[in-house]
């Protein structure tokens, strides 16, 4: 009993050590297609809906154009007060995510329903693979790969299907970023 008591008592204080940094990784951030509602307190002119351009940006009146891309919409909040600051000092800004379409994951290849798939919360590779159907007799199990890009450079990140559906490497079953595409490719073309 007290070792069950140890082992549970050290599980929960590795936990809560590891939670700030969970935090900091699973932070939301702005995309490109994401719709957001932007408002200044007491400034009615100032509120309105605002789609995140592919470059990231989103026009705003009296600043213009406003890098919002990889930040949290805390991050967003700040830089657009920031910039209206010599305009209106003590500005009280607003940033919501209205919809996040730009939380985008493509699943490609020897799927049932290959496509694009909107990301309403985390999802990884096996939850990925089930909503594209599942894979068709023909995939190649062994060779699933995730495309993803990071600062401009493209990687290909080998997926152990086999090893994550018999139950033996659950932790590998990877946490999918908007933009991945998953390739499921068919048996015998590699």
């Amino acid at each position: 009993m007290k070792s069950v008591l140890k082992f549970l008592f050290l599980s929960l204080a590795l936990c809560l050590i590891a939670l700030p940094t969970l935090a900091e990784e699973d932070a939301f951030t702005i995309q490109p297609g994401d719709v957001l509602q932007i408002s200044v307190w007491k400034e009615d002119a100032l509120d309105r809906e605002a789609v995140v351009l592919p470059d990231g940006s989103v026009d705003f009146p009296l600043i213009g154009s406003v890098d919002v891309q990889d930040k949290t919409p805390i991050e967003a909040q700040a830089d657009i007060k920031d910039k209206l600051r010599n305009l209106i000092p003590d500005a009280s800004v607003s940033v919501v995510v209205k919809a996040d379409l730009g939380h985008t994951v493509s699943v490609i290849g020897q799927v049932v329903k290959a496509g694009e798939l909107i990301m309403s919360h985390h999802l990884t590779v096996m939850q990925a693979l089930s909503q594209a159907g599942g894979l068709t007799p023909y995939a190649s199990e062994a060779h699933i790969i995730i495309l993803r890009r990071t600062n401009g450079h493209e990687a290909a990140i080998p997926f152990p299907y086999d090893d994550v559906v018999e139950g033996e490497a659950l932790d590998k079953d990877i946490i999918l970023k908007p933009g991945d595409v998953v390739v499921v490719p068919t048996a015998g073309i590699l």
